[in-house]
């Protein structure tokens, strides 16, 4: 099964995104992170007020990973840093049932396409150094580890990540 990404363009993508990551983050995170700073990092992060700042301050750019049915499978999304000459992915996050199909490969594909084509030596991400499944998807896609950073997000939240880097031929 493919899947088509889907720019988020319309205030209405835009408010069916903040949804989506809601439902997908409090699936998956207060296992991990506990629901405390889930709620944290979803209002921060991925709220529509989070989305919205992003896209207009940062140069965030956001798709949905439509499945060849027409489903919504996830979302992905992250911005270039010519400044770095490489591209970073903040998001790719799946809902639950559609994890184990190919789709993070797929996305991890379509960003060294974009990178190509944007002239870029590399792509880069974050990954909560707890989130085994992640850290594993990525190593195994050919990111390595370049660095270990603890950050302070506030309200007494830390994030604890590792990042992971890919170069693009």
């Amino acid at each position: 099964m493919t899947i088509e990404f889907v720019a988020v363009e319309t205030p209405e993508d835009r408010q069916r995104l903040a949804a989506l990551a809601d439902e997908i983050w409090h699936e998956y995170w207060p296992a991990l992170i506990g629901e405390s700073q889930t709620d944290y990092m979803v209002e921060q992060f991925q709220s529509l007020e989070a989305i919205e700042r992003d896209m207009a301050e940062h140069g965030y750019e956001y798709w949905f990973l439509r499945a060849d049915d027409g489903r919504i499978a996830g979302y992905t999304g992250g911005r270039p840093e010519p400044e770095t000459n490489r591209f970073f992915i903040s998001k790719i996050y799946l809902l639950a049932e559609e994890r184990g199909h190919g789709f993070a490969s797929q996305t991890i594909r379509f960003y060294e396409n974009l990178c190509r084509e944007r002239g870029f030596e590399a792509m880069y991400l974050t990954v909560n150094k707890h989130n085994d499944l992640g850290v594993r998807a990525y190593r195994g896609k050919g990111f390595e580890t370049i660095d270990s950073v603890e950050t302070d997000i506030g309200q007494g939240f830390i994030m604890d990540d590792f990042v992971m880097e890919k170069r693009v031929d």
